[in-house]
């Protein structure tokens, strides 16, 4: 198995799915599918008629697919439009076009205007038809965050504390990597540069691709060389 390949199946074991584009190949941003999905769920939560089971988030075509301006994440997928896929059970309260068709608005709006994502499409497939209707589910606030590993020192150190500075990041993770990792990138006309991958958690009440540019303009600008920066968003919370 490739590094890429190892690196995947460990992503999916922990449960945060394909790390999915943010913006456009210039934005320097991804998101984890777990992170997108569970806001995508409590967007939609407490919508009557509907309930959301199965929720996927991929490509939406690999011909639409654009090369990132900075070095991705290991095994991430290249910018470009994504594809919501959802298996849904529903009520007969009102008619299935009008359900499907306020669920797939909701879906849509929360990926592009909370997340930041390109959708192209949102694909609904109905696997139950309910006699009653049931009450909108209650909100359970998730389980504490892990807390982030060792004490960085320097540049990360540094780099640390200018992405904390930045309005909707709640705190740094590393539930893929270091929270702050740096490391010499070879090109092949250019001098090699320094390149910077931080991981962060995001509130809720900020679009997750407005914060990770931030991110990543204040680190380049904390550091000496200005490296380029890549942000993985891991939770929006």
């Amino acid at each position: 198995m490739t590094a890429d390949g190892w690196t995947s199946a460990v992503r999916h074991q922990l449960g945060l799915g394909r790390l999915l584009p943010l913006g456009g190949p210039r934005d320097g941003a991804w998101i984890t599918e777990a992170a997108a999905g569970a806001v995508l769920r409590r967007a939609v939560r407490q919508m009557e008629g509907v309930r959301l089971d199965a929720l996927r988030i991929a490509s939406a075509d690999s011909a639409g697919v654009d090369e990132p301006a900075v070095p991705p994440p290991p095994g991430a997928l290249p910018p470009g439009p994504v594809r919501v896929t959802a298996d849904i059970a529903v009520y007969a309260s009102e008619p299935l076009p009008a359900t499907a068709s306020r669920l797939r608005s909701a879906l849509a709006i929360a990926a592009t205007e909370r997340l930041g994502l390109v959708v192209s499409e949102v694909d609904l497939r109905v696997t139950a038809l309910l006699d009653e209707e049931r009450e909108p589910e209650a909100v359970r606030p998730g389980p504490e965050p892990p807390p982030v590993g060792a004490a960085q020192h320097g540049d990360e150190a540094r780099a640390t504390v200018a992405a904390l500075s930045v309005a909707g990041v709640t705190r740094l993770t590393d539930v893929v990597g270091r929270a702050v990792r740096l490391e010499e990138r070879e090109h092949a006309t250019a001098l090699p540069h320094r390149h910077a991958r931080v991981e962060i958690a995001v509130s809720a009440h900020h679009r997750a691709l407005d914060v990770a540019r931030q991110v990543r303009a204040a680190v380049s600008e904390a550091l000496r060389d200005h490296p380029t920066v890549t942000v993985l968003v891991t939770a929006v919370e």
